[in-house]
């Protein structure tokens, strides 16, 4: 499979090749050739396959030959080491768990996914790869999980300082070995523009093999179709319409779903769930889109104005407006409605949502006043742990800690503090 750039000014290339550079050298992002769908076979028999197996049907044309078949089953068996359950709420709305990973994130799947295949890559290579990744939240501590100790990489997250919850913050400035921490003040959009601004910097990539692991990076973006597909096998027997309602920020997630249901996923909807970030929710409304500062939110993942994979959804329907409108609705919601919902979830239900998950749960209730013959899935993209002092405050219900919280919340932050581009430029040029 090759890959094109969204801005068609540059060659096409590898999969190799768009993994390891991230961004196509006009600045775009890579998209692929061609989408084939699977076989009504593989939905009609989905029940009989294992996760590892959906997942490698579904990946394979984006990737072989340059990971060759055996090694890509053992790359996709490796990601997928933890499980994705569904908790059904009611009959029309679920709750899809993506927590249960290293990092308790669903970013766990395409950061191992991407570590994985850049590995691989790397296996004969003696020149190091600079990971640089912008975070809000999740994205961080999952890629510093995923890269840590991988042979010739180093990582580079930047962080909000003060926007990310104590425990996101733990997961991604304690691990140390490869991963670095730089702890920028300002917003996200701050961060994620010194990333970019870096990938266009000739400077560093004249001296620096620079790549990205936000979902961005195709490796990261491609394998969050998996779990649309485990849903799938989950309920196909008992429910005919399934939609799903994606607490978005970046837009990547949804997009991934979106990839899936052009392979032939039977999805018939999308929702965009924002938080008071909802360029695309007033897109939707008045066909303009204007990108805008991010507006900090308990839902601190979400916090992105300028979501980066929105062109690969306007790709996917080929900028048809009224397409995309079939396919794809949105909705905004403030904290406050946020906090209400996670209370009615926890009183309603005796289930705990983190604040994301909670705004999943309301685009979901939303879309289902005009739309009540289908059971829409929310997903629950992070344990509610990672978010305690607000889930605590709210449900008035003490949250006990999982493992995987317990082994980072006390170990020591380390991070660098930076201001501008030129801090991140001098340390990267240093290390």
């Amino acid at each position: 499979m090759n890959y094109y750039s969204l801005n068609k000014k540059a060659p096409n290339t590898s999969f190799k090749e768009a993994v390891i550079k991230g961004l196509a050298p006009d600045k775009g992002l890579y998209f692929p050739e061609a989408i084939t769908p699977l076989s009504k076979d593989f939905f009609d028999s989905i029940e009989q396959l294992s996760n590892s197996e959906i997942a490698y049907e579904t990946i394979k044309q984006f990737v072989l030959p340059e990971i060759p078949e055996n090694e890509l089953k053992r790359i996709v068996e490796d990601t997928l080491s933890f499980d994705f359950p569904i908790v059904e709420l009611n009959k029309n709305i679920s709750s899809l768990e993506l927590f249960h990973g290293p990092t308790m994130a669903f970013k766990d799947v395409g950061a191992r996914f991407m570590a994985r295949c850049l590995g691989y890559f790397n296996q004969d290579n003696t020149n190091e790869v600079t990971v640089l990744v912008a975070t809000s939240g999740d994205t961080g501590g999952a890629v510093a999980n995923g890269f840590l100790g991988v042979k010739g990489v180093n990582v580079v997250i930047l962080y909000p300082s003060g926007k990310v919850s104590d425990i996101q913050e733990k997961q991604l400035t304690t691990l140390g070995q490869n991963i670095t921490a730089l702890e920028v003040d300002g917003v996200f959009d701050d961060c994620q523009d010194m990333v970019k601004r870096a990938f266009l910097d000739e400077e560093l990539t004249s001296n620096m093999q620079l790549t990205s692991a936000n979902s961005i990076n195709v490796a990261r973006w491609l394998p969050q179709m998996f779990y649309f597909m485990f849903a799938y096998k989950q309920l196909k027997s008992k429910y005919k319409n399934i939609a799903f309602s994606v607490p978005s920020g970046n837009f990547g997630n949804i997009c991934a779903g979106m990839m899936a249901q052009k392979l032939g996923l039977p999805i018939i909807h999308f929702i965009a769930s924002n938080n008071a970030n909802n360029v695309v929710t007033e897109y939707l409304k008045t066909k303009k889109y204007n990108p805008k500062p991010s507006v900090q939110t308990i839902s601190n993942a979400m916090d992105v104005g300028n979501p980066s994979n929105f062109i690969r959804i306007q790709e996917i329907y080929k900028s048809d407006f009224e397409l995309l409108q079939e396919n794809l609705s949105s909705f905004s919601f403030s904290d406050e409605e946020t906090k209400a919902a996670m209370l009615e979830i926890h009183n309603n239900y005796n289930y705990v949502a983190d604040p994301h998950g909670a705004v999943g749960y309301l685009g979901a209730k939303s879309y289902l006043k005009n739309n009540s013959n289908c059971h829409c899935m929310f997903l629950e993209t992070a344990h509610p742990t990672k978010f305690l002092d607000v889930v605590e405050d709210v449900i008035e219900t003490t949250v006990e800690l999982p493992e995987q919280i317990k082994s980072v919340i006390d170990k020591e932050k380390t991070s660098i503090k930076i201001d501008a581009y030129d801090d991140l430029k001098k340390y990267l040029l240093r290390a």
